[in-house]
């Protein structure tokens, strides 16, 4: 997400935050010792080049690395996160390919092929098409909602969640221009309109949008445009969520956005301060990488976090 200033943003890890920089991206992790972790991740070459800066172009080219680095940190963070400090890297990418298309399958099958088959049942019982794409188009939602509420109640992702609500507390305050403390990070909110969370709901809803005009006959014209058209929506989500990011002082910006905003209730929770400092590290790291610094992969001693401060509201830099 750049153009004449870069939008930094990233994703919760295990233990930690990765953040997506111009060229690299910066993860940062808390070892159970309680030192911050901080390593630069590799991106795709192809990410980084002309097709980044097509408009619907870059949004399927983007998503694409979202999916590919946002493994590869999920990968790293469990290796830094273990006992021993194994860090062993991220998995190879055979593993990530595979990975992938299995889970693209499984969210196309669920959440795009699945409510129109189930919404047959409403077009046998007399409605017609344009009734019974609308049926489809809330049936999708109403999975897609379902499936955030239920991931959200495991009680084994509940730091996750805190580190997904530091990182956008993160994003906020280095995108206002404050002081990259605990103190003053803590102050933002920790929803975002640039979250994946947001992306993926104007994703369902601009699929209701255009799905209800699609002919419900033959059956390969519905179930190819539920599979090929999906890239396409994903594209026209992306430049939403990215002029909704550089707009967000418009009134009726605010009110689109509102229910992805408040969607992201059950994503994210308020973080601990010490969530808040790994956020900042991550933060931290992908300015100084862009910035031309020769930083290297590094551990922040826990000493030099919490000596500064009893609350660790000092800014932890490189």
């Amino acid at each position: 997400m750049e153009e004449e200033r870069h939008q930094y943003g990233g994703q919760a890890i295990i233990e930690g935050v990765m953040i997506r920089g111009r060229d690299r991206a910066a993860v940062a992790v808390r070892n159970p010792a309680g030192e911050i972790c901080v390593r630069a991740l590799a991106v795709p070459g192809w990410s980084t080049g002309r097709l980044r800066r097509i408009p619907y172009i870059r949004g399927v080219v983007i998503f694409g690395e979202t999916l590919i680095v946002g493994m590869k940190a999920l990968s790293l963070s469990a290796s830094l996160s273990l006992e021993d400090g194994d860090d062993t890297g991220p998995i190879s990418n055979f593993a990530i390919g595979a990975m992938l298309v299995v889970a693209m399958g499984l969210g196309i099958g669920i959440f795009f092929l699945a409510p129109f088959f189930v919404s047959k049942l409403f077009e046998n019982a007399g409605l017609n098409d344009f009734l019974s794409n609308l049926v489809e188009g809330l049936l999708r939602l109403g999975a897609f909602i379902t499936y955030i509420w239920l991931v959200s109640r495991v009680s084994d992702i509940e730091r996750v969640l805190a580190y997904h609500g530091a990182e956008h507390k993160a994003v906020h305050a280095q995108e206002a221009g404050h002081d990259m403390t605990v103190e003053s990070v803590r102050k933002f909110p920790a929803a975002h309109p640039r979250c994946g969370t947001a992306f993926l709901l104007t994703v369902m809803l601009m699929a209701v949008i255009v799905f209800i005009f699609v002919p419900r006959d033959p059956l390969w014209l519905v179930v190819g445009s539920r599979i090929l058209l999906v890239p396409l929506i994903a594209a026209a989500a992306y430049e939403f969520i990215r002029y909704a990011g550089r707009h967000g002082d418009s009134l009726t910006i605010r009110i689109l956005i509102s229910p992805s905003l408040l969607l992201q209730e059950m994503t994210t929770r308020e973080p601990k301060d010490d969530q808040i400092e790994v956020a900042i590290e991550a933060l931290n790291h992908a300015v100084k990488i862009d910035q031309g610094f020769p930083v290297a992969d590094h551990n922040v001693p826990a000493s030099s976090i919490w000596a500064k401060s009893p609350r660790g509201s000092q800014q932890t830099g490189d």
